[in-house]
C-alpha cells in the first residue's frame, strides 16, 4: 500500500481500521468484517439484511480509489469506485440497512447497477425474461454460427426450458433453476459445429449424455432429463 495515496490507512494500520475510525468520527454504526485480500487492502461491511453479503471494499494500487461491490443471492446489485473514504462509509451504512437500489444510487451517485440487478429487484421472472432477451440478441449478433441461433430459438420455444435461467459457456447453453451464481444446473445443450451433432449434457462442462441431429431434437431430449415437476427458476443460488 502506498502511504502517500492512503495516509489515513497508513495511520490506522489497515483499511478495516480506517473505516472503523472514520465511521466513529461520523457518528455512524459500521460492522466491518475481514476482506478477501488481507486487512491492509480489503475489507467488508456487513449488512443487517440476511441475503446481502458484506459490501466488498478494495483499494487501488497505482492511483487512489476505493472499489466497492455488493452482492445478494448470487447477483451483483451495486458496484462503483470513489477516491473518498467517506463515500465508502456512507455506502456501507446504506447497504447495511437494506436500502433499495434506487435509494443507494440517489444517495451515492458513484454507485451503479446493471440491468440484471434492476431485474433482480423485480423478482426471478424478470431476471429470466431479461436473460432470454439477451441470449436471443447474442444469437442474432452471431450470424456466422446459425446452429447456435437455431438452438437458442428452439430452446426458447420450449416452455419447460423458457421458464429456467439460461446462460452460455463457450456457446453451450446451460439451464438453471435458480437465477444467482453459482447456478443450479439442470441440463445443458451444445450446438452443432462443423457437422457435429447437437449434444445434451448435465451441465456445460460435463460428459455428453445424448446427441441429436437438429436443435429441436436436442431440446426434446434435454427436456426428458429435467426433474419431474420442475417449476420456474427461483431467486438464489445452488449453495
Amino acid at each position: 500500500m502506498d502511504s502517500d495515496l492512503y495516509p489515513e490507512l497508513a495511520a490506522a494500520g489497515s483499511l478495516a481500521a480506517a473505516l472503523e475510525r472514520l465511521a466513529a468520527d461520523l457518528g455512524v454504526d459500521l460492522a466491518v468484517v475481514p476482506g478477501d485480500s488481507g486487512a491492509l487492502v480489503s475489507a467488508g461491511i456487513a449488512a443487517s439484511v440476511p441475503e446481502r453479503k458484506p459490501l466488498s471494499v478494495h483499494i487501488g494500487a497505482e492511483s487512489r480509489w476505493f472499489a466497492v461491490s455488493g452482492w445478494s443471492q448470487g447477483v451483483e446489485l451495486v458496484s462503483g469506485s470513489t477516491s473518498d473514504l467517506g463515500d465508502v462509509v456512507r455506502a456501507g451504512v446504506a447497504w447495511g440497512r437494506g436500502g433499495s437500489l434506487r435509494e443507494l444510487r440517489a444517495e451515492l451517485p458513484f454507485l451503479q447497477s446493471s440491468e440484471r440487478a434492476e431485474a433482480h429487484d423485480r423478482g426471478p421472472a424478470a431476471v429470466v425474461a431479461l436473460q432470454w432477451r439477451l441470449m436471443r440478441e447474442q444469437a442474432a449478433e452471431a450470424p456466422d454460427f446459425p446452429e447456435f441461433g437455431a438452438l437458442v430459438e428452439a430452446a426458447h420455444a420450449e416452455p419447460r426450458l423458457r421458464q429456467l435461467y439460461v446462460f452460455s459457456s463457450h456457446w453451450t447453453l446451460g439451464f438453471s433453476s435458480c437465477t444467482g451464481f453459482p447456478f443450479r444446473n439442470e441440463v445443458a445443450i451444445a450446438p452443432s459445429h462443423g457437422g457435429s451433432p447437437y449434444r445434451v449434457l448435465k451441465h456445460p462442462h460435463a460428459d455428453v449424455i445424448g446427441e441429436a441431429a437438429t436443435a429441436q431434437e436436442a431440446v426434446a431430449l434435454a427436456v426428458t432429463r429435467l426433474p419431474a415437476g420442475l417449476g420456474p427458476a427461483v431467486t438464489g443460488t445452488s449453495t
